[in-house]
């Protein structure tokens, strides 16, 4: 047998192209003063270009759309291993969360009835393989300059090499069964880079201390601007969420980036959203502290002539707050308070723990500038799980200006375990002089 035999040619011929919207024709306009040696003439060309626009002819932008001049994918021989050549794309490129779209055509290139022809498109992935044909029923006859053609679309969720295999089997009229297939590869490039940081509010009201704030940073790497739709939080079941990306103006809500939404090729935009623990949750401190999935973002936007594309991230998760088993925190505190004169506070000390009840003791030691009244070493009594007690105390300051509540102490009984609570929060001391003053 003869290995290097030509290789039998086909009677149908594939063809794969892929979708895109056309894009807006760009000229570059060439003008001159009318001192200089050409004259008016450049500008009389421009106004008879019919690509410029009327009136403005000296816009890059026409009033024409350019169609793709290839077919936007790398063609690669059956039944080799998959590598890139040499040729570049010059087609935009294909990025995540955008709808992939492909026009396949089969044609009888020959002058024979072709039967039995079925048509099958999958795409390889990194991880998965997909079968992305609108039917698996195999078409009965071909006659011949006919063709099947058949649209394909599939919403890209991962980045990197992406290889679209196409196969056509068919029989001839002398009852030969046929098979050949094609190779498509493309590359998934990442339209948006996003960045989280959280941030746990630690506030001297109660109310609040269970409050996360969620920073998103989001970067368009494309070369294209983008027109950012919506960006939003979907939270955990856990949470509530509130978008502070608004600005009320004249009892209207308005976006802090304007009305127009455009964001240009490497620029960031910085999102910002609060979270606060659903009310059922809210009252159980031991489980709100081991919380961390807090939800993820949903963004839509959409680039030149409306093409949409979609991310949603994954779950994002914090670091779960540090509070220890037993948690102290402000209710009231006062703004300003005179030197030397006592003032009162009112503290939550929270069980942290959802197991075991605890045995506590309070103890008061004075600072530099804070002095607290009252006995230390006293005992609170029994906390128990996800519970919760409201102590008032009395204290002063010796020294003016901006000083730090600290010194508070708790001991449990039980396991011997000691909790100190330092910079609890600050207070503004002045002299009764400079208060009646003001």
């Amino acid at each position: 047998m003869d290995v290097n035999q030509p290789k039998q040619e086909h009677l149908l011929a594939l063809k794969v192209m892929r979708l895109t919207k056309p894009t807006l024709f760009t000229n570059v306009p060439v003008t001159c003063e009318e001192r200089d040696l050409p004259g008016d003439l450049f500008n009389q060309l421009m106004k008879e270009d019919p690509s410029t626009v009327k009136g403005a002819e000296i816009l890059m932008l026409g009033e024409m759309l350019t169609l793709p001049q290839n077919f936007g994918l790398y063609c690669m021989r059956e039944n080799t291993v998959p590598s890139f050549p040499s040729l570049s794309c010059s087609v935009r490129n294909i990025f995540l969360g955008e709808t992939f779209s492909s026009y396949i055509s089969v044609h009888n290139d020959s002058n024979q009835v072709v039967k039995d022809i079925l048509v099958k498109a999958d795409l390889q992935t990194s991880s998965q393989r997909l079968n992305l044909s609108a039917s698996s029923a195999a078409v009965a006859e071909l006659k011949p300059d006919c063709c099947i053609d058949d649209v394909i679309h599939h919403e890209v969720k991962e980045i990197g090499t992406h290889i679209l295999v196409c196969a056509v089997s068919y029989t001839t009229q002398a009852g030969e069964k046929m098979y050949f297939r094609k190779f498509f590869k493309f590359q998934v490039l990442k339209p948006l880079d996003v960045k989280t940081k959280f941030y746990n509010a630690e506030s001297d009201l109660s109310s609040v201390t269970d409050e996360v704030f969620l920073e998103a940073q989001i970067q368009n790497i494309t070369t294209s601007p983008m027109f950012m739709e919506k960006v939003s939080l979907e939270p955990s079941i856990m949470y509530n969420v509130a978008e502070l990306n608004t600005v009320n103006k004249a009892g209207e809500s308005m976006s802090t980036f304007g009305s127009r939404t455009y964001l240009q090729p490497m620029d960031t935009r910085q999102y910002l959203y609060c979270l606060k623990p659903k009310q059922e949750f809210a009252e159980k401190a031991g489980v709100i502290k081991g919380v961390t999935v807090i939800g993820k973002l949903d963004i839509v936007w959409k680039t030149n002539l409306g093409e949409r594309g979609r991310l949603q991230t994954s779950q994002l998760q914090r670091m779960a707050p540090g509070y220890g088993d037993v948690r102290l925190s402000l209710e009231t505190i006062p703004d300003t308070v005179n030197l030397e004169e006592p003032f009162d506070i009112t503290c939550k000390i929270t069980n942290c723990s959802s197991e075991r009840t605890m045995d506590l003791i309070l103890e008061m030691c004075n600072t530099n500038s804070i002095h607290w009244c009252g006995v230390s070493g006293r005992q609170l009594g029994k906390l128990h799980p996800s519970s919760s007690l409201h102590l008032a105390l009395t204290l002063l300051s010796s020294v003016q200006g901006l000083q730090s509540v600290s010194g508070l102490r708790l001991t449990d009984t039980f396991l011997k375990r000691t909790y100190e609570y330092d910079d609890i929060a600050q207070v503004c001391v002045v002299s009764s002089e400079v208060k009646e003053e003001s």
